[in-house]
């Protein structure tokens, strides 16, 4: 793997590579997730994906001798684990999914991408972390946008089909519920399991999600009604498109630091609802729709953004604010880099996988 601070030749062309898939992956993610729970039920969806992405982080992290010592580490934390599993997976990927359900990807993506938001107004009245202007001004107009969307974007497509007031709340308020406890989520793992690797605690984090999702969907889902093909799609979901985006997203936090990573995703939402028209699942959005999404994401901007020359000690409390705006597991990666950021040194030794990973194909 080439390395962030010396990039071998034609090493410039690798950020930008990484950032369209990661960008592609993310969105291809969220249209695959759509047409999925239109007909599959959202908690066999999130289970099947979850355990797909177990193997393959399970995979990775058995190539490094560091990435094991991280697994028994983290194993060892049974309460945090299962803390982390519910917060991260269990309640963040059947609030969305669910919600997907409702109102349609591009919908419950947008509202996604307010996590970054999210957690700063968290960390304000919860834990007392710092504000300022340009971060309550940044999350009031990326929520405004937002509700903006959902209800002028009528034609978005959603698994419900309907846009009745009923319908949106009801959507919205379980992928809102989502991307709460994956904030919340992000700060339980900064608390509780900052000193192990990221991808060396998934496994565990990701097993015991697994389990809970597994059981769950086993009572109240009829698996055997489950087609093949169905579960093929939730298996290229979880190994395919969820577990790379670990990997990728690591590497350009390395390469290019997370603020950048985060503005990548900013694009997704207006992918996903390009996306649902070019597979004809919704009609193209008009200039007010594309606006609001606009708006929405200058808002995450702002939120997000700092300026040059930023203390050490505002960029860690920047770095709690970041998430990927799909996947819960990258948040780990993301806090371990900021952390090693703020010290003034590269992160290869508290982010494991960097030499871990098999030639380039880690998330």
């Amino acid at each position: 793997m080439v390395s962030p601070t010396a990039p071998g030749r034609g090493g410039h062309l690798v950020v930008p590579v990484l950032a369209v898939c990661m960008v592609v992956l993310l969105a291809t993610g969220w249209l695959l997730s759509g047409h999925l729970v239109a007909g599959v039920p959202p908690l066999a969806v999130a289970a099947g994906r979850t355990a797909a992405a177990f193997g393959v982080i399970v995979l990775i992290a058995a190539l490094t001798p560091r990435g094991r010592t991280g697994v028994r580490t983290a194993a060892a934390r049974p309460r945090t684990v299962a803390v982390l599993a519910f917060l991260g997976f269990f309640a963040y990927y059947t609030g969305t999914l669910l919600g997907t359900r409702y109102v349609g990807a591009s919908r419950v993506g947008l509202i996604v991408s307010l996590l970054p938001c999210v957690t700063f107004v968290i960390g304000y009245f919860a834990f007392r972390e710092p504000s300022s202007r340009r971060k309550v001004a940044g999350t009031v107009l990326a929520g405004a946008g937002t509700v903006g969307f959902l209800l002028a974007d009528g034609t978005a497509g959603g698994g419900g089909g309907g846009t009745g007031g009923g319908t949106l709340l009801t959507g919205g308020t379980l992928a809102f519920g989502g991307t709460l406890a994956y904030a919340l989520y992000g700060y339980v793992y900064r608390q509780r399991m900052s000193d192990v690797p990221a991808l060396a605690a998934l496994p565990a984090v990701t097993g015991a999600a697994t389990l809970m999702l597994g059981l769950t969907a086993v009572v109240f889902v009829p698996l055997g009604a489950i087609s093949a093909a169905d579960w093929g799609g939730v298996a290229v979901l979880g190994a395919v498109l969820t577990a790379p985006v670990f990997l990728i997203s690591h590497e350009l936090i390395l390469r290019k630091g997370p603020l950048f990573t985060s503005a990548l995703g900013l694009a997704v939402p207006f992918l996903v609802r390009l996306g649902e028209w070019a597979l004809g699942s919704a009609r193209a959005p008009g200039p007010l729709p594309v606006l609001l999404i606009a708006a929405s994401a200058a808002g995450v901007w702002l939120t997000v953004g700092a300026p040059r020359r930023l203390p050490a000690t505002e960029t860690a409390e920047s770095a709690a604010l970041l998430g990927s705006t799909e996947f819960p597991e990258s948040t780990g990666l993301q806090q371990s880099a900021e952390r090693s950021a703020a010290c003034g040194r590269p992160d290869r030794p508290s982010s494991a996988p960097a030499e871990a990973l098999p030639p380039r194909n880690h998330l």
